[in-house]
């Protein structure tokens, strides 16, 4: 289910995107000020910051007291996509380091 979440959670925001970037190209000033139109907006991206700062915390947190394999990778994703992607990528490494040990 983690990994589906983790395909979804790349899928979708990257479904969005896209078009915007094909329209648009690499344009950070255009894609900056249509992330600030208005204070809805601002808010919805100061959430998401917030979460992923917590997110963040918590996978390296987590991932050193637990000795998750590859924790690094849901930084690395949660910094290249974000929350939508890292978080369900960290639990199912974390998930499956857990079915793996219980195996063994």
């Amino acid at each position: 289910m983690y990994l589906l979440l983790t395909v979804l959670g790349i899928a979708i925001p990257f479904g969005a995107f896209i078009p915007w970037l094909v329209t648009n190209g690499l344009d950070f000033i255009a894609l900056f000020n249509a992330a600030i139109v208005n204070p809805i907006s601002i808010f919805a991206w100061l959430d998401v910051l917030v979460a992923a700062l917590v997110l963040l915390t918590f996978i390296v947190v987590d991932g050193k007291r637990n000795k998750v394999k590859y924790h690094w990778l849901a930084v690395l994703g949660t910094l290249s996509v974000g929350v939508s992607f890292g978080f369900p990528l960290y639990l199912y490494l974390k998930e499956k380091q857990h079915l793996n040990s219980i195996d063994t």
